[in-house]
């Protein structure tokens, strides 16, 4: 560590060059920092939105491993990256911070192109250890000697693909591999299971590490032999250790263990950093903190605080109260249906408030499961429940669903069982950006066999889908709906959970769509009405498997424009067009749907850019007609 500036001169964020700068100050200075720090960030959430809890509960850790490791040289991975403003802040982007999660803007997970500092893309749980793995075992095949560091949340431990890592790190000793465990007894929702209890025992049983420090210090005090005697110590550990508390888990995968340590004292955080890295081996250090630190309301409600929108500093309250959403919708639909049959089941992972179960929980405690970050046991384990007659509904962010397609193809589908997806955030879900939009559920779950997808455009057709889904259709069946509360402009007595064909005698023009961009697709009916083109709407509900005798019903439209909220490839827009060229259509078929992944934005910004507000129908569709020579 460099000479530290005079512990009396207070610095700031903009006074230093980052990250390098931190390791000449004090650790009084670094403690005006994390002020600092979490001032900037409850300013700046409560005017983006975004992860807050989270990141306030990481800032003195974020501060030691930066005044520890030498980044970018040193990689480290942050899993999962909502955790990572801090991050960013220490690695000179405090300027920028104001556009976080904005178009255009900085985003609100490590993201490489943005920074040399952010090592690896993280918006998805459970990552971090396989990743680092991979990282350090390139570096040893380069022949060089940095660090890589990945810090995992307590949450994230409950998916297996951290267990996969772990059983893997340590087959060859000599890496310089360091896992934090960031615990603080939560993911997103209190963190369940053997494993949350288990972490609760670590927590309890600090006498050992409390012991280690005490001999060291007293030992460094000792004339000329004292410094190598307490390196000597270190070496001496397991002996030492297993007098005093039984090995962890973490040591029998082949790790070093150090903890558990109080991740607000940078003092200790610095003790322990420096330890770690001395061995030249695999270790894992057991980090202690408070989600929320040093904002009341966010340690009082971490969860509430864990993703938010805008919200008063001096309250704490949203920008907007919440009301009903398509997630509140289902989850009390499901506890209406689940009144009157206890056969239904719901399951979650981690994610009970996102996707409304909180209702059925509460209600009924002895058929909700929540099993943790980890899709694909919750889908195996939603087949086992349906093998015995159980009617399984696991409601799950269609960015999560793609980690468990292996276990919808071989656990449910194959064998026929009846398992109901709720889908939720399907499409475009806004500024979190390419790892959390909704778009790839459709052309997964079309690969797969015996399938039934719907696509509610309003609250009353999800309640009539789930219902559908329950109980007329057996096998694997998912009702996708979209983040957020539902726009209706049509009329309601139009819903249906098949599909609705708005024909006249006087167009040739035909816009089919299915979800929410119907309400788009009826506002440009208009408005294409005014400038002289009648168009006709088929709108799908169910949208999956796509009914032959529909296709052969529209194949003398002259036009047929498709408009689609979900991946290009293998959509129901090209399952259309495959079938629209097999009964022989002639035709101008066309169709607008997502290509490639798709950056932050704001919700309609994205819809937008992407074609598919009512606006851009409007000229796409007399883009076409000009085409043929008819406007």
């Amino acid at each position: 560590m460099n000479e530290v500036i005079n512990d009396t001169s207070r610095v700031s964020l903009a006074d230093l060059e980052l990250p390098a700068g931190l390791k000449d100050l004090s650790l009084q200075q670094c403690k005006y920092l994390c002020s600092e720090i979490r001032t900037l960030l409850i300013s700046t959430v409560s005017k983006t939105g975004g992860h807050l809890a989270s990141n306030l509960g990481v800032v003195e850790l974020t501060m030691s491993i930066h005044r520890n490791f030498n980044s970018p040289d040193d990689k480290i991975v942050w899993d999962v990256g909502h955790q990572a403003y801090v991050h960013k802040i220490l690695t000179g982007r405090a300027d920028k911070l104001s556009s976080l999660r904005q178009e255009n803007g900085i985003s609100g997970f490590p993201k490489p192109e943005e920074s040399v500092h952010d090592s690896f893309i993280s918006g998805h749980s459970s990552t971090s250890v396989s990743v680092a793995c991979g990282i350090a075992e390139a570096m040893k095949l380069q022949g060089r000697d940095n660090y890589t560091v990945a810090v995992i949340g307590d949450g994230a431990m409950t998916g297996g693909m951290f267990y996969e890592a772990m059983n893997n790190c340590c087959y060859k000793q000599n890496s310089n591999l360091i896992v934090i465990l960031n615990d603080n007894n939560m993911s997103i929702s209190k963190s369940v299971g053997a494993l949350g209890r288990y972490l609760t025992t670590l927590r309890n049983t600090e006498k050992y590490l409390d012991t280690k420090r005490l001999v060291e210090k007293n030992l460094s005090k000792v004339p000329v032999v004292g410094n190598k005697m307490a390196k000597g110590m270190k070496y001496a550990k397991d002996a030492i250790k297993s007098t005093i508390l039984e090995r962890t888990m973490f040591e029998d995968m082949g790790f070093i263990y150090l903890g558990p340590v109080n991740g607000h004292s940078l003092s200790e955080l610095e003790q322990v950093m420096h330890m770690a890295k001395s061995y030249h081996m695999p270790v894992f250090i057991h980090v202690k903190t408070t989600k929320g630190k040093g904002y009341l309301p966010a340690e009082k409600n971490p969860g509430e605080y864990h993703g938010i929108s805008k919200f008063d500093i001096v309250t704490g309250n949203p920008e907007v109260s919440a009301g009903d959403s398509y997630s509140t919708v289902f989850g009390k639909e499901l506890v209406s249906l689940a009144e009157q049959d206890d056969r239904i089941c719901a399951i979650t992972a981690a994610m009970k408030y996102g996707t409304g179960l909180q209702f059925f929980g509460k209600r009924f405690p002895e058929r909700f499961y929540d099993v943790g970050i980890a899709e694909q046991h919750a889908v195996t384990f939603a087949g086992g429940l349906a093998s015995m007659g159980q009617i399984p509904v696991f409601a799950v962010y269609s960015t999560f669903l793609q980690r468990s397609y292996d276990q919808l193809v071989h656990d449910i589908a194959i064998g026929k069982l009846h398992v109901v997806l709720g889908i939720d955030r399907a499409g475009i879900v806004g500024e979190d950006g390419e790892t959390h939009q909704g778009l790839f559920d459709v052309p997964m779950l079309t690969t797969i066999p015996n399938t039934v997808i719907y696509s509610p455009s309003c609250y009353e057709e999800l309640r009539l889908c789930l219902r559908k889904a329950i109980y007329a259709n057996k096998g694997l069946v998912a009702v996708r709906y979209p983040r957020g509360a539902e726009s209706v402009n049509f009329n309601r007595n139009y819903v249906s959970t098949e599909h609705i064909f708005m024909r006249s005698e006087e167009s040739d023009t035909l816009i089919i769509t299915y979800g929410r961009l119907y309400n788009e697709a009826y506002k440009a009916k208009d408005k294409l009405k005014a400038k002289g083109i009648n168009c006709d709407i088929l709108k799908l509900t169910k949208i999956f498997p796509v009914a032959r005798e529909l296709v052969k019903e529209i194949a003398d439209y002259k036009r047929i424009v498709f408009f689609e909220e979900a991946e290009k490839n293998g959509g129901i827009s090209s399952l259309f067009g495959d079938m629209l060229m097999e009964e022989g259509y002639k035709g101008d078929y066309s169709r607008v749907a997502v290509e490639g992944f798709v950056k932050q934005a704001s919700a309609r910004s994205a819809l937008s850019k992407l074609g598919l507000t009512y606006d851009k129908m409007v000229e796409y569709i007399c883009s076409r007609s000009s085409k043929n020579g008819e406007a």
